[in-house]
């Protein structure tokens, strides 16, 4: 079996409040309750929008609290992070790609493979020949060995209409590719601060709810410009793999009034 932890969109920012939310408590706290109540996962991923607008010192802070961690955390790209940035202060694996932060990471239960789906001075994401073309090679190497793919931008419609106006530009293009391969077996994303999950082409996916703020339900209708976090509490996931088995158990590691100053 392997067993990893799956957090997403922490919006780290080394001072200051997100609408009165401290993300560096509720960063620290999902780290020491992973560490505290699942010490055997082998790894944890961090899928995107890591850190805020100060990308030296977000950056930097974020690498100590990473650092801190009992359990290796593999952070990834969101549309809010800054790829030099995030190379001149995150470690990524040796053979990860040279021009953006695409790697993988090969387990007892198949290969693990990370997307960079950054697009720069968007929300939405963007996946380019580039990337296709990395990814194809990863799949076509990784033969009938089970892959499960881990990104920021999901990419296909989710019924969430906000968060459905910034998904992956190139989603089309990007499912024709997982379907040409029989090995894809689920895909994880982030981006949307809301949990789902359901199937794109007979392929599972989930989504998970953020480290930072959560997302509104899709009803009563919002806007962007009127944009006010849901009173929420937020989570990690946990994933086990075993025999081409996957769980997702959303985890909730606080209350929803955490980190909320006055």
């Amino acid at each position: 079996m392997t067993k990893l932890i799956w957090m997403t969109d922490p919006h780290f920012q080394n001072t200051g409040t997100i609408d009165g939310l401290d993300p560096r408590l509720r960063l620290k706290a999902a780290i020491t309750h992973a560490n505290a109540h699942y010490p055997d996962a082998e790894f944890a991923l961090l899928t995107g929008d890591l850190v805020g607008d100060d990308i030296d010192g977000d950056y930097t802070a974020l690498a100590g609290y990473l650092e801190s961690s009992a359990l290796p955390i593999h952070p990834m790209m969101g549309n809010n992070d800054d790829r030099a940035g995030f190379r001149a202060r995150l470690s990524l694996p040796q053979d990860a790609m040279p021009d953006f932060v695409q790697f993988a990471l090969d387990t007892a239960e198949g290969r693990i493979l990370c997307l960079d789906t950054h697009k720069v001075g968007s929300a939405a994401g963007q996946f380019c020949d580039a990337r296709m073309d990395w990814l194809e090679g990863q799949l076509t190497d990784a033969g009938d060995t089970p892959v499960y793919i881990f990104m920021h931008h999901p990419p296909m419609s989710l019924g969430l209409p906000k968060q459905d106006e910034i998904m992956l530009d190139e989603g089309a293009a990007f499912l024709d590719l997982l379907t040409a391969h029989a090995s894809v077996k689920h895909l994880f994303m982030g981006h949307v601060h809301r949990p789902t999950c359901g199937s794109i082409r007979g392929i599972p996916f989930a989504t998970l709810g953020a480290l930072s703020f959560q997302a509104p339900a899709p009803r009563p209708a919002w806007d962007w410009d009127n944009f006010k976090a849901a009173a929420e509490p937020p989570h990690y996931a946990v994933v086990e793999i075993a025999q081409g088995n996957v769980t997702v158990q959303f985890i909730q590691f606080c209350d929803a009034q955490f980190g909320l100053s006055g």
